[in-house]
């Protein structure tokens, strides 16, 4: 008797066992797939959201017009945006995220200075379960919804080919980079690199840091150690700018090619005025303008997409007429 005893209570913690082990898979079942990253999502009405918007500088047109994409497509819904500008420095911008953080935004759309310094602020987020959308460049690490940007490689083989169409094969370049690290600047520079390696001679590439003034003393200092320049690409229309005015001084401006990235205003019209040869367009409203229907769509439960393209379209003096 007691032998039989011993083995229905056996028996029976092995039923409670096997019947706690279906009870867990079952719940990780159920939660698997909820939400962008597998997490519950609280769904939201856009008049309940608050966006907290940090840009990488405000100095910059084109980023002026992607903040104008998020705030009026966002306002135009009901929804709250809190912009803080980075000025283009990493630790002002992690700080503005963390401030933002402490005001519990309910997501963060992050155009990051550089892709690998706005990790730590994307992880603080990830802690804080904020959900983070990243506009224009990358981050390297850390968990965002989605990645919302031009194809910058795309865009960097676009130049290179429309130099190699104009003035040769052979032609002797110039490449004028952003902010190191940035993923625009290194997308950028591989897209061009992609083509040039086999169709242009690349003399030199230089770090302008997205700047006008600092695009003008790389120009400076190129025409210095190269006197037989052909074409420049410069990876933002703010640097090509200030290549042209470089260029301009020399007396060189109508002997040397130079295409810029971004399509801002001031590219456009000087494009149009026959000074800069050309610019790969972005479209920077369109692209705050998708950002804000990702927050609709992670909020009310649909899929996000990982990556989010924004269109390119390549302008140039033929294309204006």
């Amino acid at each position: 008797m007691k032998k039989f005893g011993l083995e229905k209570r056996l028996l029976f913690i092995m039923a409670m066992i096997f019947a706690l082990v279906l009870t867990a898979c079952d719940n990780a079942a159920r939660l698997e797939g909820e939400g962008d990253d597998g997490g519950e999502t609280e769904e939201l009405a856009p008049e309940d959201i608050t966006i907290g918007l940090s840009v990488s500088t405000l100095n910059n047109p084109f980023f002026g017009k992607l903040e104008n994409g998020v705030v009026e497509t966002a306002e135009g819904q009901g929804s709250t945006v809190q912009t803080v500008d980075a000025q283009d420095d990493t630790a002002t911008q992690i700080n503005d995220i963390d401030d933002l953080i402490q005001q519990d935004v309910d997501i963060l759309l992050i155009n990051p200075v550089d892709s690998d310094s706005i990790v730590p602020a994307v992880e603080s987020a990830n802690d804080a379960d904020i959900p983070v959308i990243t506009l224009d460049r990358s981050s390297s690490g850390g968990e965002v919804v989605t990645l919302i940007a031009s194809d910058n490689v795309e865009g960097g083989e676009m130049a290179a080919e429309y130099i190699a169409d104009s003035v040769g094969e052979d032609a002797n370049v110039v490449q004028i980079e952003g902010v190191p690290g940035a993923s625009a600047s290194n997308e950028r520079g591989e897209g061009f690199n992609n083509i040039a390696e086999d169709q242009l001679n690349v003399f030199e590439s230089q770090s302008g840091n997205f700047n006008r003034s600092e695009g003008l003393s790389v120009m400076e200092n190129l025409l210095q150690s190269h006197s037989d320049i052909d074409a420049v690409f410069s990876q933002n229309d703010e640097m090509a700018l200030g290549a042209m005015e470089a260029l301009e001084s020399a007396g060189l401006d109508d002997d040397v090619m130079v295409i810029g990235f971004d399509g801002n205003d001031d590219a456009i019209q000087s494009v149009e005025d026959g000074d800069l040869d050309g610019t790969v367009a972005q479209q920077p409203y369109d692209m705050g303008e998708l950002g804000v229907e990702a927050v609709y769509d992670h909020f009310s439960g649909e899929t996000v997409e990982e990556e989010i393209s924004s269109p390119l379209e390549l302008v140039t003096a033929d294309s204006e007429d």
